[in-house]
């Protein structure tokens, strides 16, 4: 999504269809696959690699969400909403979009939680409504399918799995929102990489 980072964000979607998923994009151990959504013009996205961190510096880094700023693809701004927990919290984002399209914003409510067995991360973060009122000028997501899946799969090597299917809302083809979306996971989780190696979110 080199302009739809819902995208970013804006990857295992069980309920959506029978359809296969269909590699689109692959650069550097990233993989993008698509794959049709039934009564969707809009494709679902499954974003698949492995990072050099372990599964608490990549939860980490996503509960950080004011970073978004600096590497999910095209995030505008990202800010915190409310905290319920150091595993749950609601937070607002707005997505730049290249005129003559208007920006599009959503809530995400984010929960986190652990397979006690596999250790297996699972990040939820659908878009909810209400919470943030609308704003002039950009258009609400207000459905949205956001899943981050991380696997141990060494001392400090995990597997990532980012799925998202997404109504963008408003007037926007879904020819565009298709032909970028393979962009967006190679982009973000290229800078995300560069976050992680940082070292800030180490011991965490």
């Amino acid at each position: 999504m080199k302009y739809l980072s819902l995208v970013i964000l804006l990857v295992c979607i069980p309920a959506y269809g029978q359809s296969e998923w269909t590699l689109t994009t692959e650069k550097e151990g990233i993989k993008v696959f698509s794959k049709v959504v039934s009564d969707s013009k809009i494709k679902a996205l499954r974003a698949e690699c492995e990072m050099e961190a372990t599964a608490s510096e990549v939860v980490a880094l996503l509960l950080d969400v004011g970073a978004a700023e600096k590497w999910v693809c095209h995030t505008k701004q990202c800010n915190l909403v409310r905290k319920i927990s150091p595993t749950e919290l609601y937070y607002y984002a707005e997505v730049s979009l290249p005129w003559p399209l208007e920006n599009r914003d959503f809530v995400a409510h984010m929960q986190v939680s652990e397979d006690p067995a596999t250790h297996i991360v699972t990040v939820n973060a659908p878009a909810v409504p209400g919470i943030v009122a609308s704003k002039k000028g950009k258009v609400r997501v207000k459905h949205s399918y956001n899943v981050w899946t991380i696997i141990p799969i060494g001392k400090n090597h995990v597997e990532l799995i980012y799925t998202l299917q997404v109504d963008p809302g408003g007037m926007i083809p879904a020819w565009i929102v298709n032909s970028f979306a393979s962009q967006g996971p190679i982009i973000s989780f290229t800078n995300m990489r560069k976050e992680l190696a940082t070292g800030k979110y180490r011991g965490r």
